[in-house]
């Protein structure tokens, strides 16, 4: 594997461990389908309680899977995964380069 498959491989880890939880996982399903939600929108849709939709965007955001715009005192929250795809058509188009 090549030096640049690695780093690519680095720089993908983030969403590759924000993807592996269901939660997570439906959190960003519930976003991509529904468009932009408050923590209690989605608490409605999800069997988890509202701190831990929280915990959970803040794993996503951190992981620039999600962003939020505030209003008041409501973030509404919507998926972002242009950055996440780029880095990760970059790492399949390395390993491709790779295996040729």
């Amino acid at each position: 594997m090549s030096q640049k498959t690695m780093q690519y491989l680095r720089k993908a880890i983030p969403a590759f461990t924000m993807l592996q939880d269901e939660s997570r996982q439906d959190l960003l399903m519930l976003l991509f389908d529904k468009g932009e939600m408050t923590v209690n929108q989605l608490t409605d849709h999800m069997s988890l309680s509202r701190p831990t939709v929280s915990h959970h965007l803040k794993l996503l955001y951190s992981a620039d899977l999600v962003t939020y715009r505030k209003d008041g005192k409501e973030r509404y929250y919507s998926i972002c995964l242009e950055e996440a795809l780029i880095i990760l058509k970059d790492l399949v188009h390395s390993i491709e380069e790779d295996l040729k």
